[in-house]
């Protein structure tokens, strides 16, 4: 043990007075050799004796002449609780951020913020919370991520522009659970706030502007994601920092691709993919590589796809995140169904569903719809057919029109080939109402 840490144990159980006196009689000082002005010996005898508490002058004065801190004399600690629980989570947030395994930091973070909410330490508390809430959204967990999120803001509430990182993860974690609704009050949110500051930051300002319309298009609020927009696009050249830019046109291709323009779309996010290769940022690079191949089947280019999806599996390297590989999968899973390729599809479609559980309603809606794709291919109709319903209820339910009305045609046309007409005619006729249903808010129970 170092001796910095030997006298830190030795000093938690000592009186003020009997660690001055250990460490006056340590240092070979006497009473009188330690004392000073305004610290007389017998002064000191009193503190020794435990029959006077020393004044925070005092303190200063013998702390300085025994060479240790004031802090440590008074306590027998050389921080603070309060300092010495900043740090620790500090070194906490570090491993989270650092860990294969977002998980792992999780045991420490949970002690804590125990030890902080027991010791009243509200900023603490609330970013161990909050750190908490980052781990589980890294996991998948959107749910407890948004529980705990929010129990931190609470706790202590922080400025968007301080933690953009808290506020879009929050955001994107209602998203991924199903109710984009939450995550547009909670960008819009985000920019009221930003709007009252005193000096305009237009960096956080753009960032949360594109947050909110992908909340938006997730809605099916495709007007509304587009007018969002209008104000920064024109901004978009003169714009000196990259990822205000990516960002930017990231949220067009997606807007564009939902909207049915494959063309628009891919120029937008090949402008983003170029921007992130003159970065070291491989993850929003392998997205990116995602999203591009994913624009690329809605054209029937499922050739072309592939490259990309091989790309972003090498991007996201042996320790994806969990709606990553969900993502990854479920792609793969189309794109092999789109070939032909049936028990491909299944298998990619199975290993998608498996990562998505119940965090990721819409994620899981597409893979279902992939799996149907699949078992047709390979002539297990019953199964099928099953795997079309439950899809096309959840896309119903989570997903964009263009998708809903695309797997309704599916099954549709998968029921016709298996010789169920009336069936067929039934899904068919289902599909051809969706598609002229009013398009303002497109799903998510707001048609």
């Amino acid at each position: 043990m170092s001796p910095v840490r030997d006298r830190h144990v030795e000093g938690l159980g000592e009186t003020i007075g009997q660690r001055l006196r250990r460490l006056r009689q340590e240092r070979g000082l006497s009473q009188r050799q330690l004392a000073g002005p305004g610290v007389s010996y017998a002064y000191i005898s009193r503190i020794e004796g435990c029959a006077r508490r020393p004044s925070v002058k005092a303190l200063r004065t013998l702390a300085r002449k025994l060479g240790v801190s004031a802090d440590y004399l008074e306590t027998g600690s050389e921080i603070r609780d309060t300092d010495a629980r900043e740090l620790q989570i500090a070194d906490a947030e570090l491993e989270l951020r650092l860990a294969k395994n977002p998980k792992d930091a999780e045991p420490r973070l949970t002690r804590l913020r125990d030890e902080a909410l027991a010791a009243g330490d509200a900023v603490a508390s609330a970013r161990a919370e909050i750190a908490l809430g980052l781990a589980a959204a890294a996991t998948g967990r959107n749910s407890e991520a948004i529980e705990r999120l929010e129990a931190g803001l609470e706790l202590f509430p922080i400025s968007p522009g301080a933690r953009p990182d808290v506020f879009a993860t929050l955001g994107h974690a209602y998203s991924a659970s199903g109710r984009p609704e939450r995550a547009v009050e909670v960008f819009e949110r985000c920019l009221t706030e930003l709007e009252e500051l005193e000096h305009e930051d237009v960096p956080s300002q753009v960032r949360f502007t594109t947050y909110l319309s992908y909340a938006l298009t997730d809605l099916g609020d495709l007007a509304r994601a587009e007018s969002v927009l209008d104000d920064v696009l024109g901004r978009a050249e003169t714009m000196t920092d990259g990822y205000s830019r990516v960002r930017l046109f990231w949220s067009l291709a997606r807007l564009n691709d939902v909207r049915g323009r494959p063309a628009a779309a891919l120029d937008y996010i090949r402008r983003a993919m170029a921007l992130l290769e003159a970065t070291d940022d491989t993850l929003h690079l392998a997205r990116a590589h995602l999203l591009c191949g994913d624009i690329l089947m809605s054209q029937g280019r499922a050739d072309e796809a592939g490259r990309h999806f091989d790309c972003a599996e090498e991007l996201f390297g042996s320790s994806p995140e969990r709606e990553d590989l969900v993502n990854l999968y479920r792609d793969q899973a189309k794109r092999a169904a789109l070939l032909g390729n049936g028990e491909e599809a299944v298998e990619r479609a199975k290993a998608a569903l498996d990562l998505a559980g119940d965090e990721y309603p819409q994620e899981r809606a597409n893979a279902l719809w992939a799996l149907a794709e699949g078992l047709a291919l390979i002539g297990n109709t019953d199964a099928a057919d099953a795997a079309f319903r439950e899809a096309t209820e959840l896309l119903h339910a989570h997903g964009h029109r263009r998708d809903f009305v695309e797997a309704y045609r599916s099954w549709g046309k998968f029921l016709r080939r298996a010789g169920r007409e009336t069936d067929a005619l039934e899904v068919l006729e289902r599909a051809a109402d969706l598609a002229s249903e009013p398009a303002q808010v497109e799903a998510h129970g707001k048609r």
